[in-house]
C-alpha cells in the first residue's frame, strides 16, 4: 500500500487547484466577467479541460507511463495556476478562463491516480485502494479553500491572485511527491491476451452501469455545486466565508466516506451502495425543493450530495474494473473518464445559466431524470444478472 498512500498525498496536494476553482471561481467571475451569466464560465471551462484531456491523457500514459505523465502534468498545471493568478490581478476574464481549463486538464490526469492505485493492490483490494486514494481529496477539501481565503489578499495584491499562487506551489509539491512513486504490481499490468474492439468492452452491461454510476453522480453532483456559490453568495447575499463553509462540508461528505465506502462494498456489494448513493443524492433534492435559501438549508443539501457523490462514484469505479482485462485498461479507463466528464462539464457549462434563469430550486429538481435513469439501469442489470451470471 506504500504507492497507494503515494498517490493519496499526491491527490491531496494536486486536488487543491480544483477546489480553489470551485470555491472561489464563481465569485471571482462575478466580479471580473463582462456579463453576469458568465460568473461560473471558469468553473465550467476546468471541467471541459477535463473531458477533453480524459482519453489523451489514458493513451499518453500507455505510451509513456503513468509516474512520467503525472508528473509533466502537475508541473505544466503549476503553470496554469500561476496564469490564473496573473489574470485575476489584472482583471483579464478571458485569461483566468484559459489558466482554469489548463488546470482541468491537469485533473484528468489526477483522476487516473484511482485506477493507479489498484495496480498496487491484489484484486479484493481494489475497493480500498480506491477509497484510500479519494481521501486525498478531503485533505485538500480542508487546505485548498482554507489557504484560498486566508492568502486572498496577498501582499496587498488584488483579491484571490495569492489563492492561485498558492494553487502552483501545492502543485509542484505534488510532482516532487510522485517521484517517489514505485513500479505496479506485474499482474495487474498484463500486456498478454487478445484486446477486444472498445465498442465490445463498452457494451458490457456491467460497463454500461457502472458509467452510468460515475457518469450520473458527477453531472448531477457538479450541476448544483457549481450553481451554490452563485445562489448563496450573488442572489441571496450569504458572505463569502458563509459559502466557503458549505463548500467545504460538501467536500468534505464527498470524501469523509471514503473511510468507509470501500469497507462498505466489499461487506454490502455493489448496487446497495449504488442505490444508497442515489438515495442520498434525491434527498439533497427534497431538501432544496422543500425547505429554503437558509444557510443551514444550503449547508444539508450539499453534504448530502457529497454523501451521495461518494457512494455511487466509488461503488461505480469498482465496478468499472471488473469489466476490462489488464492490457484493455487504458482504453476503458479513458472512454470512461470522456463520457463522465463531458457530462459534468455540459452541466458545469450549464448551471450558471440556469441558476439565474430557473432559480435554486428548479436547478436541483433537473438533476431528478438523470438519477432516475440511473436507478432504472442499475435495477435492471440487477435482475438481469441473478438470472444468468454471464450478464455482471
Amino acid at each position: 500500500m506504500r504507492s497507494v498512500w503515494i498517490l493519496t498525498l499526491a491527490q491531496a496536494l494536486a486536488g487543491c487547484g480544483t477546489l480553489v476553482l470551485i470555491a472561489f471561481g464563481g465569485i471571482i467571475g462575478a466580479q471580473i466577467a463582462p456579463d453576469p451569466a458568465l460568473a461560473t464560465l471558469p468553473i465550467s471551462l476546468g471541467v471541459v479541460g477535463v473531458a477533453a484531456t480524459s482519453l489523451p491523457a489514458a493513451l499518453s500514459m500507455q505510451r509513456f507511463g503513468r509516474r512520467r505523465m503525472f508528473i509533466l502534468s502537475a508541473l505544466a498545471a503549476s503553470l496554469a495556476a500561476l496564469s490564473c493568478a496573473w489574470a485575476v490581478a489584472h482583471a483579464w476574464f478571458a485569461g483566468f478562463c484559459a489558466g482554469a481549463t489548463f488546470l482541468g486538464a491537469n485533473m484528468a490526469f489526477v483522476q487516473q491516480y484511482r485506477f493507479a492505485a489498484t495496480e498496487y493492490v491484489e484484486l479484493p483490494q481494489v475497493p480500498r485502494a480506491i477509497a484510500t486514494v479519494m481521501l486525498g481529496t478531503l485533505v485538500a477539501a480542508f487546505i485548498g479553500p482554507e489557504a484560498g481565503e486566508r492568502l486572498r489578499f496577498l501582499a496587498g495584491w488584488p483579491e484571490f491572485t495569492g489563492s492561485f499562487i498558492a494553487v502552483a506551489v501545492f502543485l509542484v509539491l505534488s510532482a516532487f511527491v510522485l517521484l517517489l512513486l514505485g513500479p505496479p504490481h506485474p499482474h495487474a499490468v498484463a500486456k498478454g491476451g487478445t484486446m477486444r474492439p472498445l465498442r465490445a468492452i463498452v457494451a458490457q452491461p456491467a460497463y454500461i452501469v457502472a458509467l452510468l454510476a460515475g457518469l450520473s453522480s458527477y453531472a448531477v453532483m457538479s450541476f448544483i455545486m457549481t450553481a451554490t456559490p452563485i445562489s448563496m453568495h450573488v442572489i441571496d447575499g450569504h458572505s463569502v466565508h458563509a459559502t466557503k463553509q458549505v463548500i467545504t462540508s460538501h467536500l468534505v461528505a464527498m470524501y469523509l466516506p471514503s473511510l468507509v465506502s470501500g469497507w462498505l462494498i466489499a461487506r454490502l456489494g455493489i448496487v446497495r451502495m449504488m442505490l444508497a448513493g442515489l438515495a442520498c443524492m434525491a434527498s439533497c433534492v427534497a431538501v432544496a425543493a422543500i425547505l429554503g435559501h437558509a444557510f443551514v438549508h444550503y449547508l444539508a443539501g450539499l453534504v448530502l450530495l457529497g454523501l451521495g457523490w461518494n457512494l455511487l462514484f466509488v461503488a461505480g469505479t469498482t465496478q468499472l474494473t471488473r469489466t476490462y482485462a489488464p492490457a484493455e485498461r487504458f482504453r476503458a479507463q479513458g472512454f470512461n473518464d470522456f463520457a463522465t466528464f463531458t457530462s459534468q462539464a455540459l452541466a458545469s457549462l450549464a448551471a450558471g445559466a440556469a441558476i439565474a434563469v430557473l432559480g435554486w430550486r428548479n436547478v436541483n429538481l433537473a438533476g431528478i431524470p438523470v438519477l432516475l435513469v440511473t436507478l432504472v439501469a442499475v435495477v435492471a442489470w440487477q435482475r438481469t444478472a441473478a438470472r444468468d451470471p454471464a450478464m455482471r
